[in-house]
């Protein structure tokens, strides 16, 4: 049995009359790992605690031991959490008003993208210091593999990433734990474990016994949806998925089938993938009351489409499609896409193209929110060269150039198009 502490780095070597040891004999701490296959594992998942909040309550310190909620409104949802409001029942994606019933005492904080994309960019450079394969799976979580890092680091990659985690908090200010496996599926399930700060480790000789009697809503991609679908057909854990035939999975449920039964049997081909590209880039407004006159979603949709077409350009990023999102009051999500004729990452042509989805929409019916995607992108250059046939593209590329030059020098808020404020406010 191998163990380790994570207080002093100390490799603790256990008699074999004892199961295991309370604290380390090196330091007296009581953060131990133990686990028999410690020193040969090299996958890990990092998902860092409560992000969000963690890092509003690094920001201010009075913070500290009171619930917080980051979140918009009252009307809004709950983005994120602290583990304070959680005990309370606060959960992401809940909205506001059943998370302030739960607990009526929370701090709620306005989100601030900006500040948790920088904290996450710094945790993401301390993971590349200790291995190039990182694959990033949301701004503060991702894959690491430490393969035939021993050499480099001196040490089994369990210490490395113990050392890894406390350079995250002493460094970014915010704590993170860690899944270590065999598999990025298994080094995901135990990454939510132990939860703060946690270290927790799934071997692949432990890996079905500990599976076996999980619910199927533990296993990756298996939404509500397809828990049900499975239920209805008498699987409620994964061990009774792991005991079906591959072939019956895949008639009764189609491709996802074969996933079933590969990660039910505790195994996982996926390999890390570094620098995925991103798949879209999108942002919502949540309204503190249901909107109707299509001046108002006009003018958010200006804003929504502003703030894309800037973190295109932020990218080097182009878009070939957009993506229109309307929440009614009832809460009946519609989306509608468009495919867009030439690529592009001006605010104009993105606002253009929803425009029109919007008008076909808007038809006196009452939004509780909106909001504006861009897909299929692609490198800025696909986008430069405009459309031939559009003879305003140059006008409309150099008016937009001239705002972002101006935006870059004072600040976003001191110039920006007419259609973008709010004139009862004037």
């Amino acid at each position: 049995m191998s163990t380790l502490c994570r207080d002093c780095y100390h490799k603790i070597s256990i008699g074999a009359e004892h199961n295991h040891a309370a604290v380390c004999s090196n330091c007296g701490g009581g953060r131990l790992v133990e686990h028999s296959e410690l020193d040969t594992l090299s996958l890990a998942h990092i998902d860092c605690d409560a992000f969000f909040a963690s890092v509003e309550k690094r920001d201010n310190p009075s913070l500290q031991g009171k619930p917080v909620i980051v979140g918009g409104g009252d009307r809004g949802v709950v983005a994120a959490c602290c583990y304070i409001a959680r005990i309370h029942g606060v959960r992401s994606a809940m909205p506001m008003f059943q998370a302030l019933k739960r607990c009526p005492d929370a701090v709620v904080i306005k989100p601030n993208m900006d500040k948790y994309r920088d904290a996450g960019l710094a945790v993401r450079e301390l993971m590349k210091n200790v291995t190039p394969l990182v694959e990033p799976i949301s701004i503060d979580e991702a894959f690491l593999d430490l393969s035939g890092t021993d050499t480099l680091h001196g040490h089994p990659p369990a210490w490395t990433l113990a050392k890894l985690v406390d350079d995250i908090e002493n460094k970014v200010g915010v704590s993170a734990s860690v899944g270590l496996s065999v598999n990025k599926f298994l080094a995901k399930l135990a990454s939510d474990l132990d939860k703060p700060r946690g270290f927790s480790v799934i071997g692949a000789k432990e890996a079905k016994s500990f599976l076996a009697d999980k619910p199927v809503s533990m296993l990756w991609g298996v939404g509500k949806s397809l828990c049900r679908k499975l239920e209805n057909h008498d699987l409620r854990t994964i061990g009774q998925i792991s005991a079906c035939e591959e072939n019956w999975l895949i008639q009764k449920f189609g491709s996802i089938g074969h996933r079933l039964k590969l990660f039910s049997s505790g195994e996982d081909d996926r390999v890390i993938q570094t620098g995925q590209a991103a798949k879209s880039i999108s942002a919502e407004t949540t309204f503190n009351a249901d909107v109707q006159d299509i001046e108002t979603l006009d003018r958010h949709l200006w804003q929504l489409c502003d703030k894309i077409s800037t973190r295109l350009k932020k990218s080097d990023l182009s878009a070939g499609g957009v993506i229109l999102k309307l929440r009614r009051a009832d809460f009946q999500l519609i989306t509608r896409s468009r495919k867009l004729s030439v690529p592009t990452y001006l605010s104009e042509d993105i606002y253009n193209a929803l425009r029109g989805l919007l008008d076909k929409e808007a038809d006196g019916r009452f939004f509780r929110l909106i909001g504006a995607g861009t897909q299929k992108l692609g490198s800025i250059d696909d986008a430069r060269i405009g459309d031939l046939l559009d003879s305003g593209h140059v006008s409309r590329a150099r008016i937009e150039q001239a705002i972002d030059q101006v935006r870059a020098k004072f600040g976003s808020d001191v110039i920006g198009k007419g259609r973008g404020w709010d004139k009862g406010k004037q």
